[in-house]
């Protein structure tokens, strides 16, 4: 099963498309939305290597990074291969 996590802010345009495109592909994921939340950013920051933007995105464990990586990926064929690892 594909473990899906993605760190979010609630208005960040960002965040709504690279979600939208999740959800098209009905794909279930975890959300982080970590409005405010320095403890949560600190955390994310840490996994992402001091990438402190959002969104931030994680399938199964591997960083994927954010918002045009996820679109970048769909686009060459490469987000459909790695969700069938």
């Amino acid at each position: 099963m594909t473990n899906i996590e993605i760190y979010t802010w609630s208005s960040c345009p960002f965040c709504i498309r690279a979600k939208a495109l999740l959800n098209q592909k009905n794909l279930k994921f975890v959300e982080y939305c970590i409005d405010g939340d320095e403890a949560a950013r600190a955390k994310m920051t840490e996994r992402t290597n001091g990438k402190s933007s959002v969104p931030q995105i994680f399938i199964n464990n591997k960083f994927i990074g954010g918002c045009d990586e996820l679109h970048s990926m769909e686009a060459t064929g490469g987000l459909d291969k790695l969700l069938e690892e």
